[in-house]
């Protein structure tokens, strides 16, 4: 893409932050009592994951994955590569996963495996949002923040080459 423009504005700060409380407030109770470790995927996780724990009241710990299928390109590659692991113990442990976006669900799918390889004590998905109609695996997330359609998702974390993660909203490019 030559020349990237930002199409319309999808999902204001308002309604993210709003969804984020929501998400967090059903999390909270599904968790009550006990410790719950919050992995955030990097790089794009990291706005949505830090708007969820405002609102979590359960002890929480958190880590970060890094793991991706795309490099610089709009579409996966298919290829996973994790670059960065966790450093928690999660054996026997409550983790909940904090994702950008589920697309196909092929890095979620791999990044799962691995991370249930470990035993821990529960494993959910917390994605900001979710576009259905990309995917090439039975993959679905245990909490979404908002359904998007097939376009490419940049501003609040998303990237395109590194572009516009800081937007406080969420859109996409158009040509």
């Amino acid at each position: 893409m030559a020349h990237e423009t930002v199409g319309k504005i999808l999902y204001d700060y308002d309604q993210i932050t709003a969804r984020a409380k929501e998400l967090a407030e059903e999390i909270s109770k599904k968790y009550e009592g006990e410790e719950l470790i919050v992995i955030g995927t990097l790089k794009g996780s990291v706005m949505w994951m830090s708007e969820l724990l405002k609102y979590l009241t359960v002890d929480t710990a958190i880590d970060f994955i890094r793991a991706s299928s795309y490099g610089s390109s709009t579409t996966s590659s298919g290829v996973v590569k994790i670059s960065m692991d966790t450093e928690m113990n999660l054996y026997h442990k409550n983790v909940l996963v904090v994702e950008d976006i589920v697309d196909t669900g092929t890095t979620l799918t791999y990044l799962l495996k691995k991370l249930q390889d470990r035993n821990p004590k529960s494993l959910e998905v917390c994605t900001m949002l979710d576009k259905p109609s990309r995917r090439t695996t039975g993959f679905q997330a245990d909490y979404i923040g908002f359904e998007v359609d097939d376009l490419f998702i940049i501003g609040f974390g998303l990237d395109f080459d590194q572009k516009f993660r800081n937007l406080p909203y969420i859109s996409y490019l158009q040509d």
